[in-house]
């Protein structure tokens, strides 16, 4: 009998624990930041890693045109692979995937299959790219393929949320969601890309007077109500600013390149505002991976409307104009985009937001030898490696980076919630003649609220000698805070919100030789936001990786941080180890200062397995 009478028990409590609401889990910054302050970066890029193919369904030579290649995307099916044989393919006209989902364009490794590009290729709205993964339709900010009246679900964490209308909505799909500027000022979060907040106002990213926008992929649709991936991350949103939301009917999908190089040094028709190397247009899911790219016009990478995009392994080098707008990787806008493990030489501007972003992770990069020069009139003026450009951008993570620091302007907007987590930034040691202008590490300019800054490695002995400051000696400082663009109407000067919204812990730096774990720059006190003192100086590993990444090789794991000991780059007591991007640059041989780089001799394939495609079958050698 007592059996039989606990067995109703046990299925209520069951079927109450399924009713109920699911816990949130633990992240891995859980007892270090509040999470108002942050969110789950696991998620970021593509769910379970790039896919690995292995499947050819056409192998071309050397000969082939960029016509030849395009056919070939066209043709492949699902899930396989259009191999480049080993050799040089002269391309009078760029690559499109043509709205071509789940092909990969793969090389036989960056240092054997090049890519010489003397013409571009027409990549909708924005102008021209040497490779466009392109959507069939124009969906942009200036003009939505689709859009509807955002009626519900605005408390961070939601994951339904509802719209007035899902037509062309479909899981797998991506939405754009967004919602007006604020009017003034109130204190904390501020989306401002006008005046009095911006001194050359919006960036053009955006829809007007939109400039808070996030990017998030369809899990499913049941009538009117539209469940979303990952949850909403700002605590922002609200009915009063008329929040909307926009879509493509058919983007482009788990589609990639691979293992080549991609050389535009040739082409002299790019022209510096109108053409991009790589586009993602109206993409979900795709990805660069192993590629070297070799002097870019305004960027080697375009993020234009693309969530989960992965930009993993890659070697970037080299701008065609030493002007501030020529990038490495450009955000116009993306979300959930994984900028991981790549190197940047003689890039200009190697990591630019330069549009709404959110989720982003950008880790474990190195940057050398600043490429600005501002036509020759300011040799010394550094671009740093990682620059927050436009409004919009929020709950964005840069972890484990090394190079030269990082800035938050207000030149076309206001940011907030960026959490940067063991770095080690020092400024351009290696340029000739040296940057001694701008060069603060971490440079937070006006309406930057609500950063976390946590257990980083800062500045370089012998050259910075202020902890931090606000309007001068910014050159030589670890830290800058609050000062506005030169080109806003602002009249208050500069904005002390900055420092008191910021959250440091566990930082390293050379001015103080100390690692600070200091209550006072925690921001116990703030109305909204707040984060209390640390119980614990313990740090996680990584604030997105679960364990150690594969292509980390012999690197110590973490490698940088205030709990590291017996780091391998001096002047930094011992916190600071060469990441493998690093390591792979130091290491690798280079034929006129440009590495013979490829990704699989650096990190074992880059993450990705090395097993090479099967034989293609029933196709023919194009030549």
């Amino acid at each position: 009998m007592r059996r039989f009478q606990t067995l109703p028990v046990l299925v209520v409590l069951l079927l109450l624990a399924i009713a109920a609401p699911r816990p949130a889990l633990a992240q891995a910054w859980s007892g270090v930041l509040s999470p108002s302050r942050a969110i789950d970066w696991s998620s970021v890029g593509i769910p379970g890693d790039v896919p690995t193919r292995t499947t050819a369904c056409a192998t071309l030579s050397p000969g082939a045109t960029a016509a030849a290649i395009n056919s070939a995307i066209q043709a492949c099916p699902t899930g396989q692979v259009v191999l480049l044989s080993p050799g040089t393919y002269n391309l009078s006209s760029g690559i499109t995937f043509g709205n071509k989902s789940g092909v990969t364009l793969r090389g036989g490794g960056a240092d054997t299959t090049r890519l010489v590009f003397t013409g571009s290729t027409g990549c909708h709205y924005y102008g021209n790219a040497f490779v466009c993964f392109d959507s069939s339709d124009t969906n942009w900010n200036g003009g939505p393929s689709n859009s509807a009246t955002w009626t519900g679900g605005y408390s961070k964490g939601t994951t339904v949320i509802t719209l007035s209308n899902t037509s062309n909505l479909a899981p797998g799909k991506m939405i754009i969601l967004d919602q007006l500027n604020d009017s003034v000022d109130s204190g904390d979060i501020y989306v401002c890309e006008g005046s009095p907040c911006a001194g050359k106002g919006g960036s053009g990213a955006a829809r007007n007077n939109r400039g808070q926008m996030a990017l998030h992929k369809v899990v499913s649709v049941t009538g009117n109500s539209v469940t979303i991936t990952p949850a909403i991350g700002m605590p922002n949103w609200r009915g009063s600013q008329s929040p909307q939301a926009w879509w493509p009917s058919r983007p482009i999908s788990n589609s990639g390149i691979e293992d080549l190089t991609i050389d535009y040094s040739s082409d002299s028709s790019a022209t510096q505002g109108a053409t991009a190397g790589v586009m993602f247009f109206n993409s979900v899911n795709c990805w660069m991976k192993g590629v070297r790219s070799l002097n870019a016009m305004r960027n080697h990478v375009y993020l234009y409307l693309s969530y989960g995009t992965v930009l993993q392994s890659n070697y970037f080098y080299g701008s065609k104009t030493t002007a501030s707008t020529s990038y490495g990787i450009e955000w116009f806008p993306a979300a959930m985009t994984l900028v991981e493990n790549n190197i940047f030489q003689h890039v200009t501007a190697p990591v630019v937001v330069n549009g709404p972003a959110f989720g982003d992770v950008i880790a474990y990069n190195f940057a050398v030898d600043d490429n600005y020069t501002a036509g020759g009139s300011s040799p010394g003026w550094m671009q740093p490696m990682m620059v927050h450009h436009s409004a919009g951008d929020g709950m964005l993570l840069w972890e484990g980076n090394d190079g030269l620091g990082t800035q938050a302007d207000n030149v076309h907007g206001t940011h907030h919630f960026s959490t940067y987590f063991r770095n080690h930034f020092y400024g351009d040691v290696y340029n000739n003649p040296a940057k001694t202008a701008n060069t603060t590490t971490m440079h937070f300019w006006a309406y930057s609220r609500f950063f976390n800054v946590i257990g980083n490695v800062l500045g370089r002995v012998g050259y910075y000698n202020t902890y931090e400051t606000n309007l001068s000696a910014r050159a030589t400082s670890v830290f800058a805070f609050g000062d506005p663009d030169s080109g806003t109407s602002q009249t208050a000067g500069a904005d002390p919100l900055v420092r008191t919204t910021l959250m440091r812990w566990g930082n390293y730096d050379t001015v103080t030789a100390n690692t600070r774990w200091d209550s006072s720059e925690v921001p116990t006190a703030l109305p909204q936001f707040a984060n209390p003192v640390p119980a614990t100086q313990s740090l996680p590993a990584s604030m997105y990786l679960a364990g150690r990444p594969s292509w980390f090789g012999a690197t110590a794991w973490p490698a940088i941080g205030p709990d590291v000991t017996g780091g391998n780059v001096s002047g930094y007591a011992g916190h600071a180890n060469k990441i493998p991007a690093r390591v792979c640059y130091e290491n690798t041989p280079s034929s006129g200062g440009i590495l013979n780089f490829n990704a699989a001799a650096c990190y074992g394939g880059g993450g990705r397995s090395t097993t090479p495609p099967a034989p293609a079958t029933n196709v023919r050698v194009i030549r």
